[in-house]
C-alpha cells in the first residue's frame, strides 16, 4: 500500500511537470511566431479579455487594500480633481454629456467610461490606478508627476462622477484654471 501511494505521488509530480513544461513551450510557440495578434484594431479573444480583466481587478485590489482612505472628501478636493480629470483624464474616460476624444476609440482596450465604471471601484482603488497606470492599456501612471495630494483630488472626483449630471460636470473644476497639464 505504502509503495503505490508513493507511485501515486510521483505520478501526479510528473504529470504537473509535464503540464508546466507544455504551457511553457505553448508560450514560447505564441511569443516567437507571433501567431497572437497584437494589433489595437482587433479585440482581445474573450479568454483574454477576461485574463486581463481579472488580473487588473485582482491586482489593484490586493495593491490598494493597503492604502490608507482619507475619511471624507471635500467639496475643494473635488473641484480640484474636476480640473485636473479634465486636463488629463476626459479626453479617454469622456464625462457627463461630454465624449470621449475621437483619437481614444482606437485603444484597445477602451478606457471605461467612469461615468458608470467609478462606481465599481473603491477610492484607494482608483487612486492606485490613477498613480500607478495600467500596463498595455493606455492607462500612463501619473504618480511621477503629480503628488498624493493631487491623486486623492482625482479619486475623489472620479468618485463622484456616477449620477453627475452634464451640468453638474460642466460647472466643476472651471474656478480656478491655474493647474498645468
Amino acid at each position: 500500500m505504502e509503495n503505490s501511494r508513493g507511485s501515486f505521488t510521483k505520478g501526479i509530480a510528473a504529470g504537473v511537470m509535464l503540464a508546466a513544461l507544455f504551457a511553457l513551450l505553448l508560450m514560447l510557440f505564441v511569443a516567437y511566431t507571433g501567431s497572437y495578434n497584437i494589433a489595437a484594431s482587433q479585440d482581445h479573444s474573450p479568454f483574454v479579455r477576461w485574463l486581463f480583466s481579472t488580473t487588473m481587478s485582482n491586482s489593484v485590489a490586493a495593491r490598494a487594500d493597503e492604502l490608507e482612505v482619507p475619511e471624507e472628501f471635500s467639496e475643494a478636493q473635488v473641484e480640484a480633481g474636476a480640473e485636473h480629470y479634465k486636463a488629463m483624464c476626459e479626453h479617454c474616460h469622456a464625462g457627463p454629456g461630454v465624449k470621449r476624444a475621437e483619437w481614444a476609440t482606437g485603444l484597445l482596450p477602451q478606457p471605461p467610461h467612469l461615468v458608470e465604471e467609478a462606481a465599481h471601484w473603491q477610492p484607494n482603488e482608483v487612486f492606485w490606478l490613477v498613480k500607478h497606470g495600467v500596463r498595455m492599456s493606455a492607462m500612463p501612471a501619473f504618480g511621477e508627476t503629480h503628488g498624493d495630494a493631487e491623486l486623492w483630488d482625482i479619486a475623489a472626483f472620479v468618485k463622484r462622477l456616477p449620477g453627475m449630471t452634464s451640468s453638474e460636470y460642466a460647472a466643476l473644476g472651471q474656478q480656478t484654471g491655474t493647474h498645468k497639464h
